[in-house]
């Protein structure tokens, strides 16, 4: 059974809403993933806050209109959640986050099986 996060992270990004994607998140983020450096976002593929994140959802969004992603299984951690779901490209995904006090995301660690 999938939390009320889970869902609702899914759904946001399911609906291509920035501004609902954006709620899960906190203002000081650490982000890592090898999309951020596949699109040329920056060659260390991180981002630190929450303007830049969404700059490069925005941006990820536009390259990839059919965006869907359909969650398999979130594993449940203390304060972190790791969900893995099908994603861009059809290709699986795995994102490790840290929640902070708020319930918002602080960290996240992407992981993508590139076909």
């Amino acid at each position: 059974m999938n939390t009320d996060f889970a869902k609702e992270w899914l759904d946001a990004w399911n609906s291509h809403d920035l501004d609902k994607i954006m709620e899960h998140y906190s203002e000081n983020v650490d982000f890592v993933s090898p999309i951020i450096q596949q699109m040329g976002i920056n060659a260390e593929g991180k981002i630190s806050n929450k303007s830049d994140l969404k700059d490069y959802f925005s941006k990820a969004l536009q390259k990839y209109p059919d965006l869907h992603f359909e969650l398999y299984h979130e594993l449940k951690g203390a304060n972190s959640t790791v969900l893995f779901y099908r994603s861009v490209n059809n290709s699986f995904s795995a994102e490790y986050m840290e929640l902070n006090n708020d319930g918002k995301v602080s960290k996240v660690r992407a992981h993508y099986k590139f076909e």
